[in-house]
């Protein structure tokens, strides 16, 4: 079955924002359905023909970082940022957008994810560090958006944790202190769906605690 094809001329644009645009999709006469997306028009993936969809970019990389620091067992480290929309610090994953200028590399998310984790947790990632893509591309919620995230896991070994710091906040970004958390921990946060404090997360916050919990990240 296929759906309603929406071309380029199909869509208008309601918000022109730096970081969110707001669109108008006409997918039949008198029909309208609404789009908030960080691309520009000609870049929706509503406009995409499926080879271009398929080997399409996401927005922005999600990182499952875990730390291997001697002696200890491993453990996942989240910190809380603040998200506007929610009115509260919640309990995220190391994440940014990936910048033009690495878009044009074979390994972007990769590049994305070191730099993402260096700006906002103080971990320069090592020769022996594992990183690696979990997925490609996540669309976060269809319905509403086509904003999309990679997953990337990069397991750290650290000999202390003294270079953590959050110190690498640009723009809008708050954040208030790191969570690290052991398996059973993060196994604890995914059974009651609420942080330490009670607090819900997102999804991507979900994702890369499941991934540690079930030791997906081993070999």
């Amino acid at each position: 079955m296929k759906g309603p094809v929406i071309t380029k001329d199909c869509v208008k644009t309601l918000l022109d924002g730096k970081f969110i645009k707001v669109y108008d999709l006409q997918y039949a006469e008198g029909k309208h359905y609404y789009d908030a997306s960080r691309r520009a028009a000609e870049d929706l993936a509503v406009v995409k023909t499926d080879e271009q969809f398929r080997d399409m970019l996401p927005d922005a990389v999600s990182c499952c970082v875990i730390l291997r620091c001697p002696g200890e067992e491993p453990r996942l480290l989240l910190s809380y940022e603040y998200r506007y929309p929610c009115g509260r610090f919640l309990l995220s994953p190391p994440a940014g957008l990936i910048d033009p200028e690495e878009k044009g590399h074979p390994d972007a998310l990769i590049r994305t994810a070191v730099r993402e984790i260096a700006e906002e947790t103080g971990l320069l990632i090592g020769p022996s560090d594992r990183v690696e893509v979990i997925d490609p591309c996540l669309f976060s919620s269809p319905g509403m958006t086509d904003e999309c995230n990679a997953m990337v896991c990069a397991v750290v070994d650290a000999p202390d944790l003294s270079s953590l710091n959050q110190n690498g906040a640009v723009g809008t970004e708050q954040f208030d202190g790191f969570l690290l958390v052991t398996k059973k921990e993060a196994e604890d946060i995914l059974r009651s769906g609420r942080d330490p404090q009670g607090i819900f997360y997102s999804v991507f916050t979900w994702i890369v605690l499941a991934w540690f919990a079930g030791g997906f990240w081993e070999r």
